[in-house]
Order: C-alpha cells, then sequence, then structure tokens
C-alpha cells in the first residue's frame, strides 16, 4: 500500500458574499467595482487579501446588473415610527418597561426596509422621571451585531429640555430647563445613563443657563453636541463651537432667523475659518423647508448637510389624530397627508411623516446634487458627525457591512433611488417583492 497524504484542512467558511457588476458610492463617486462582505464578521472584506493571502472565494456572487450599491443609511432624528414614540412613558414597570422594549424592537424591525440601518432614537423634551425611565431601552444596540434584529440604536438623541423657551417648537414650555452646573444635566438625563453612554447627541440651546460652559464636560463624555432651538447670535452660535458643539439641529427651524446684520446660527456655515462650520440637519420633506433654503444651505456647507427625518410615530400611518407624549401632559398630532400639525394650533409643524430615503430623492430633485453627494448626507457624512467614520457610513476595509441596493428611476428630469434590498452585518434583511433578483 502506498503511503497516504492528508489532505490540507480546508479554511472555514467566511459566510463571503460577492457583489458585482454594479456601482459602488465611493466617496464622491459611484464607481464599478466588485465589493465582498462577510455574514460572520460582519464586515467589509478587502477581496484582495482574501483571495490571495487567505486562499478564499465568495460563498456566494450576485450579479446586480449596474444597480447602485451605497452604505446603510444613517437618521440622526427620528422621534418614533409606525405607531410608536420613543418618548412613550416606559415606567419602572417590568411589564410596562418590557412593552416598551419590545416596540422599541419591533420599529428596528421595520425601519430597516426603508433603508435605514442605523439611527439615534430621539426623545424630546421631557420631565427627567421619563429620560431616566426610557433611555436604558435606547442606548447602543449593536454589540450583538444580529442582522434578524434590523436597524441598529447608536445612542439616544437628546433634543431637550435645556432650549429657549422663546424657540420651543412644540415642545412644551412648561418642562424646559435652564442648567447652572453639569449636574443639573446629568441629573436631568440620569447620571448612569450618561455613564453608560445611552446618549449619544445632545440638542441645548448654547445662549440658556450656563450651557456654554458646561458644553466642554458634555463632549469629553463623548457626546456630540448640537445646537437647537435657539435665539443664539452668531457670536454666541461661534462661542459653542469653540466650546465644542460640532452640529446644529434641523437649521432653520426653531431659531433665531437670519439677519444681514446678525446672521445668527445659520452665519456658522459661512465663516471663514472652516474649522468652525459645524454639521448641520436638514429636513427635506417640502413642509419644514423651502426646496430653495435647502439649496442655499447646501452651497454654503456641502460636506456639512446632514438629511434627518425628524420623523414622528405617524410614519407608515393613515392620517387621522394621534396621541403625542408632550412634557407631563398627551397632546394631539394631526396628520394630513405628510404633514403633521399640534392640535389647537395649527401653524406649528409637528416633525414629519417622512422615511429617509425620501429625504434623499427629494434633495436630488431640489438641489441639482449628485447621487454620490445625496447619499454621503444619509451616510458618510453623519457617520463622521457622530465619530464613527472607518465604521459606519463607507465601504472601507473592516468597516460593518450595512448596505442598501438601489434601483435608479427618472421623475420629472432627477434621479430617483428604489430600496431593492438591505443588508446589515453582511447579511441580507429585506428584500423588495418586485425587485430585480
Amino acid at each position: 500500500m502506498g503511503l497516504q497524504m492528508t489532505p490540507p484542512t480546508p479554511p472555514p467558511a467566511m459566510g463571503i458574499t460577492k457583489f458585482t457588476n454594479c456601482r459602488v458610492v465611493d466617496g464622491q463617486e459611484l464607481v464599478h467595482r466588485d465589493l465582498w462582505v462577510s455574514s460572520v464578521t460582519g464586515k467589509i472584506v478587502d477581496s484582495q487579501a482574501a483571495f490571495f493571502d487567505d486562499c478564499l472565494v465568495p460563498d456566494v456572487t450576485l450579479d446586480l446588473g449596474g444597480r447602485i450599491v451605497a452604505p446603510g443609511l444613517i437618521d440622526c432624528q427620528l422621534n418614533g415610527a409606525f405607531g410608536f414614540n420613543f418618548s412613550s412613558t416606559s415606567s419602572t414597570n417590568t411589564e410596562d418597561a418590557t412593552t416598551y422594549a419590545n416596540q422599541v424592537a419591533q420599529v428596528n424591525r421595520q425601519l430597516i426596509r426603508t433603508g435605514v440601518t442605523s439611527y439615534l432614537p430621539t426623545v424630546t423634551s421631557q420631565k427627567p422621571e421619563l429620560y431616566q425611565q426610557n433611555l436604558p431601552h435606547l442606548g447602543p444596540s449593536g454589540a450583538e451585531r444580529d442582522f434578524q434584529k434590523g436597524a441598529e440604536s447608536l445612542g439616544a438623541h437628546v433634543e431637550g429640555p435645556f432650549l429657549n423657551p422663546t424657540k420651543n417648537g412644540i415642545h412644551d414650555v412648561n418642562v424646559l430647563r435652564s442648567a447652572a452646573h453639569l449636574e443639573d444635566v446629568l441629573g436631568c438625563y440620569g447620571a448612569k445613563n450618561i455613564a453608560q453612554n445611552k446618549v449619544k447627541m445632545m440638542t441645548v440651546a448654547p445662549e440658556v443657563g450656563n450651557m456654554a460652559t458646561i458644553l466642554p464636560d458634555l463632549v469629553d463624555r463623548g457626546i456630540v453636541v448640537s445646537i437647537g432651538h435657539s435665539e443664539a447670535t452668531y457670536e454666541e452660535a461661534l462661542q459653542a463651537v469653540a466650546s465644542g458643539a460640532t452640529m446644529i439641529t434641523h437649521l432653520f427651524n426653531a431659531m433665531r432667523p437670519l439677519h444681514h446684520r446678525n446672521p445668527g446660527i445659520f452665519g456658522l456655515l459661512g465663516s471663514v475659518n472652516h474649522q468652525s462650520r459645524p454639521y448641520f440637519g436638514i429636513i427635506a420633506d417640502g413642509i419644514h423647508l423651502h426646496p430653495t433654503t435647502i439649496k442655499i444651505a447646501f452651497d454654503a456647507h456641502p460636506h456639512g448637510l446632514v438629511l434627518v427625518t425628524d420623523a414622528m410615530h405617524m410614519v407608515g400611518l393613515p392620517d387621522g389624530r394621534y396621541d403625542w407624549t408632550n412634557g407631563g401632559d398627551t397632546s394631539v398630532i394631526v396628520k394630513v397627508g405628510a404633514k403633521l400639525l399640534l392640535d389647537g394650533a395649527e401653524d406649528k409643524i409637528a416633525g414629519s411623516s417622512i422615511t429617509l430615503v425620501e429625504c434623499v430623492n427629494n434633495f436630488l430633485a431640489w438641489t441639482g446634487a449628485t447621487i454620490p453627494q445625496a447619499i454621503s448626507a444619509v451616510t458618510a457624512t453623519p457617520a463622521a458627525m457622530l465619530g464613527l467614520d472607518g465604521i459606519k457610513g463607507s465601504f472601507d476595509i473592516g468597516a460593518d457591512a450595512d448596505l442598501v441596493v438601489f434601483s435608479e428611476e427618472e421623475m420629472n428630469g432627477a434621479a430617483q433611488l428604489v430600496v431593492d434590498q438591505v443588508w446589515k452585518f453582511g447579511s441580507l434583511c429585506f428584500q423588495r417583492a418586485d425587485s430585480p433578483q
């Protein structure tokens, strides 16, 4: 009998999917190239190293027929969706807390179908006890890296209550607060919640109380500070940026308007010192802002624009009257088409009922932006603003393999994107029923 050689043990299966015949969003370009992702690591794979160094080949190859592959969308201001409001009362009662957590999980599973793979669940101005009860359920949720759970919270966005009462919008003025010391802020949200990084972003009016001096302490705790619901002058806004604020919440809405002798917060976009130009949120629903206003802001600071929905829990629901937890009381929001209004105050816009991909398509139609520019406003730019560049919002090697496959249509002379597939951590989560296979 001849000598028998034991064959080499094959490398373990990596669960690698190769996307081919596609246009990949790469910075400000659409590039014809393949993309490799791993469902085991949930990361973008270096195809050259995998093939030549590790002798791996894809387990599955998908021919996308020229469609667009973009990083998963990121919404930095989502108040609720599909009937659930993040500002609902969860209470410390075990049964109520479990119900609240289950409803958040249900939103995550439905939200990913819209192309949003990561987001900041947003709680508006409320009493301290509501923040302290709800924030434990809204912190970062991606540690398990389970694609079946849907969209991932990157941490909560607390929009208030340290806001200017003259720019409260629909926020209940009776629960707005003024901070004299850092302890006032920590006491409001719960020091434990801040220490455990449950809060990722905080919207404040820097001119109220001693917030201007507290800002550096918040930044030191890893919180992104955003200026909003504010009467700040240009000089006050500039000082807030110097103290660490890096974002503006829904630019133009609920803030001192642009004036030719004092441009207010908007003036930051024209600062000669580019390092003083913060990122800024834009709600492109056609209701909060005129399309030309959006184009002006984009032209002023294109690399700082972050599209957000500011969506309420009426997203995906029919027209009607809906309860909303507003401070200590229950208010009613009236949904008529895409418009949400606070009942009894018909001039008060109450958030939006738009999806993020609809904001992208409006932005494309109104500004003349390219598809990569529009996609950057919901991927790379918010990721950079949140300090997550290289992890979210790009196809860098080792970044999370969150992605959206788009079909491209033309409507009224402008490109429009349709969500065909959504992938989370390298696994397919959603496929539109009538999309190409």
